[in-house]
């Protein structure tokens, strides 16, 4: 089951493509856009990353650092950071463990065939550590703008 808003984000340690660890608690102070995604590279993950990228200025506006998660390994990220030029941190979740801790890591079902995956979900956290928003419901190439949208409504 996916983390509701108004609770405490959990903390975790990932390292990230540089093979850098990242805490989220050390963010404390800034806005977290967390966004889990199924894989790097692929053509739904790739638009999504390119939202972000291109509406960096905007967030940073809004002192929102952006985190993709996915359970790539950190040598994929930095493949799709090189090739996609992202201008963001993405972390390597290889274990599914926080994925599992946040509830994105589900059973899912396509083409006839089911398997456990991430479902692509983001959480806004807040200042002080809280899940300020969640976001399941967007489309890859309109999650920045349902974002965006978010924030300038606060």
């Amino acid at each position: 089951m996916v983390i509701e808003a108004a609770k405490t984000a959990p903390d975790f340690t990932l390292n990230d493509q540089d093979n850098n660890p990242v805490t989220l608690s050390e963010l404390k102070g800034k806005k977290v856009l967390l966004y889990f995604y199924p894989r790097a590279s692929t053509p739904g993950c790739t638009v999504q990353a390119q939202g972000l990228r291109d509406t960096k200025a905007e967030l940073d506006a809004h002192n929102v650092v952006v985190l993709g998660l996915s359970p790539d390994t950190p040598k994929k990220l930095t493949n799709f950071i090189n090739k996609q030029e992202l201008n963001f941190t993405l972390l390597a979740d290889e274990e599914h463990v926080v994925c599992e801790k946040y509830g994105v890591w589900q059973l899912k079902k396509f083409m006839g065939r089911e398997n456990m995956g991430v479902v692509r979900t983001s959480f806004l956290i807040n200042e002080s550590g809280y899940i300020e928003h969640v976001f399941n419901k967007f489309k890859t190439k309109d999650h920045h703008e349902v974002v965006l949208d978010y924030l300038n409504s606060k």
